[in-house]
């Protein structure tokens, strides 16, 4: 038997991470070509939060594969490959005030049930490490909660 077989076809996904206490890291996410939770291809925010407490990224410089603790990971950037259009959930604003004293603002896009779709609700998904969000820039911020201070909202208006 082959040991092609044996291997899940991925996809990498280039990504900057800034670990702690290594600083900016830039390179690649290895990705399922199927998510196991939704159509398409699967995203970063997928394997940020799963059970796995390692992650691995193939470094560009220098080159080599490197086996990520997810709880030194402060946050995750990326491209948002396309836009996000659910009509079912409400962008909540919001600014998020980091323990290195940044402030990453932006919108926080997910389908919540509607007595539960208040921003504390969605900080409080158990099952969530990372928080996703959307700036205006187009790119896409995986926060570890454990390095949020606090979170505020944002008014719109």
């Amino acid at each position: 038997m082959s040991r092609d077989l044996l291997k899940i076809p991925k996809k990498l996904r280039p990504v900057t991470l800034w670990v702690h206490p290594e600083g900016r890291v830039i390179g690649s996410l290895f990705l399922r070509r199927h998510s196991s939770n939704f159509a398409g291809e699967e995203e970063p925010f997928e394997v940020l939060n799963h059970a796995n407490e390692f992650l691995v990224m193939k470094r560009e410089d220098p080159e080599e594969l490197r086996f990520y603790n997810k709880a030194s990971i402060v946050r995750l950037e990326y491209d948002e490959a396309a836009p996000w259009h659910a009509v079912e959930a409400k962008p909540l604003s919001c600014a998020l005030h980091m323990m290195d004293g940044s402030l990453i603002a932006g919108q926080i896009k997910k389908a919540m049930p509607p007595d539960h779709a208040r921003l504390l609700d969605y900080l409080n998904l158990e099952n969530e490490r990372f928080v996703k969000i959307h700036l205006e820039d187009g790119k896409v911020h995986l926060i570890n909660k454990s390095y949020i201070v606090c979170i505020t909202t944002v008014d719109e208006a």
